[in-house]
């Protein structure tokens, strides 16, 4: 194939919802379809199936959650998919967050039976921000729901995007008999899979087969024949720009657990989703066929495997073609590097990549220069600035008890610090030298806990700080000691050495701000200039 043929059957998305609304589900599902596994887990699995593929971290597996980006690499259908699976839990949003500059669509996961939940409108807003397409699965139709067309008036009156129901339910909870599909005027019968283990049976007929009506009730048969007219003169239009520019949502009905619609929907999202675009830069934009391989550092993770303290950068490929032991410039330093360790993933699981295209994640071992952002590339004058660093919501001062485990514990801080598990600051005059953690939500403490005693055999002590606010300080230059700091506000600096102000609450925010008119506060970090 071509360059631009390669490029073209990409698909690289990510899958987001609020906590249990079946995100990890689904994804395994994709999995399944996509005959990278050929049994699917369950994050409520019992003793005897098997945890997720993508949830590889021990507290992953106890909690049942996700707290760590995951990507997952497979062909389906003459296309090769990166599907990337984020944490649900808010706490973790940070790391989302930074998994959407790397995506060119997303699936919104929303529990049919809840509606649209705190996190699912808080992703939704980043993703309208950075111009994502939104694909959306109304999930557990097999349990009760709300009523279809709520769910439809809540996407387009809460989240304002037009919403296209691409099937639609028949019954819901014990009741739920199918789909019927609007593109193809069928209707896929529901058969339950045991455990949901298995590739669903689908029995598919025209809406008015006789079948169709023997295994409906007579009132919910009605019902639908009546919704689906009603869509079709009152619904949203569809138009596929639409769809790519974000302002029209396909609506996908299933149930991830039991697998029904899952292939409907993949089939679906694969035709619809665009491939890989074109990225901006500083001095314009690059195109995907680019003769320059250029890409960016969207994640780093350490520890993956148990057997290997080794460290791998996530890199999401932005143009030209990548090959294994290729020389590349590391933009932020200047420095040639060879690229010789080069992996496609699956999960906590590895293999050896020789190429990969824009639009591919692959995964980098071996080089501890790496930081979130970095660009990579063969001309030097290509430069990405696509991670925001967001400010932290709740702090702690992380103790070490067992002074002779200081090197250990030091070396696994220092690494999880170059992950972005949690930020670090540094505070002015102060007197002991304890690290002051900053994260979004406090399960982000629990997770560091929980590497450094699993991954570096260091116990150790979490002491709160009273900080729930922290801004940048511009201009970066200011004269620190000429600032006037009310009682409870302290100065100090992230690992960047960018000058920040720590507040306990939003008075002291607004009191500052009124005492000191020549300086300017953000909530999102500076860019590190040194790059350029």
């Amino acid at each position: 194939m071509s360059l631009t043929e390669e490029i073209s059957r990409r698909r690289t998305f990510a899958i987001i919802s609020h906590p249990d609304a079946g995100k990890t589900t689904l994804t395994e599902k994709f999995l399944l379809y996509g005959g990278a596994v050929h049994l699917a887990g369950s994050v409520t699995a019992r003793k005897n199936q098997r945890s997720t593929t993508s949830d590889w971290m021990e507290l992953e597996r106890k909690r049942g959650i996700s707290v760590s980006s995951t990507v997952l690499q497979f062909e389906y259908g003459g296309f090769a998919v990166n599907l990337l699976d984020t944490p649900g839990h808010q706490d973790f949003s940070e790391d989302t967050y930074r998994v959407l500059t790397a995506v060119d669509a997303v699936i919104m996961v929303i529990d049919a039976g809840k509606g649209i939940e705190a996190q699912t409108l808080k992703l939704f807003e980043v993703c309208r921000r950075r111009g994502i397409p939104i694909f959306t699965f109304m999930n557990k139709c097999d349990r009760p729901t709300l009523e279809p067309l709520a769910l439809l008036d809540e996407l387009e009156r809460v989240l304002g995007i037009g919403a296209y129901p691409m099937n639609w339910p028949i019954g819901s909870g014990a009741f739920f008999k199918g789909v019927f599909d609007r593109q193809e005027r069928k209707v896929h019968l529901f058969e339950r899979t045991p455990g949901g283990k298995y590739r669903a049976a689908v029995s598919i007929r025209g809406l008015d087969d006789p079948f169709v009506r023997t295994v409906t009730d007579e009132p919910t048969y009605e019902k639908v024949v009546e919704e689906v007219e009603m869509l079709e003169m009152a619904g949203e239009g569809f138009t596929l720009d639409g769809v790519l520019r974000g302002e029209i949502t396909p609506v996908f009905f299933g149930s991830a657990g039991t697998n029904f619609g899952v292939q409907l929907m993949l089939d679906t999202f694969l035709k619809l989703s665009a491939p890989p675009a074109a990225r901006e830069t500083p001095t314009g934009i690059v195109p995907t066929d680019h003769d320059a391989f250029s890409a960016f550092v969207f994640k780093i993770q350490a520890n993956m495997d148990p057997k290997h303290r080794d460290r791998i950068a996530f890199v999401r490929v932005c143009s030209g073609k990548f090959t294994r032991d290729m020389s590349v410039t590391h933009i932020r330093t200047g420095k040639r590097l060879r690229l010789s360790s080069s992996h496609k993933l699956m999960g906590q699981d590895r293999e050896t990549v020789d190429e990969a295209y824009a639009g591919d994640i692959i995964g980098l071992v071996g080089h501890s220069e790496f930081a979130i952002g970095d660009t990579l590339s063969e001309q030097a004058d290509i430069v990405y600035r696509e991670i925001p660093r967001f400010p932290p919501e709740c702090f702690s001062y992380l103790h070490n008890p067992v002074s002779s485990n200081f090197k250990r514990f030091r070396t696994g801080l220092d690494q999880l610090m170059q992950e972005g598990v949690v930020q670090s600051f540094e505070l002015m005059g102060a007197v002991q030298n304890i690290p002051l953690l900053g994260a979004v939500g406090p399960l982000q403490f629990e997770v560091v806990q929980a590497r450094l005693e699993a991954e570096y055999g260091c116990e150790t002590r979490l002491e709160a700080a009273p900080w729930t606010i922290c801004r940048w300080i511009e201009p970066q230059d200011a004269d620190l000691s000429r600032i006037i700091v009310p009682n409870g506000v302290r100065l100090g600096f992230d690992t960047d050495r960018q000058p920040v102000a720590l507040f306990p609450s939003e008075w002291l925010l607004t009191f500052f701000k009124d005492k000191n008119e020549s300086i300017t506060l953000s909530d999102l970090a500076p860019v590190n200039h040194a790059e350029v």
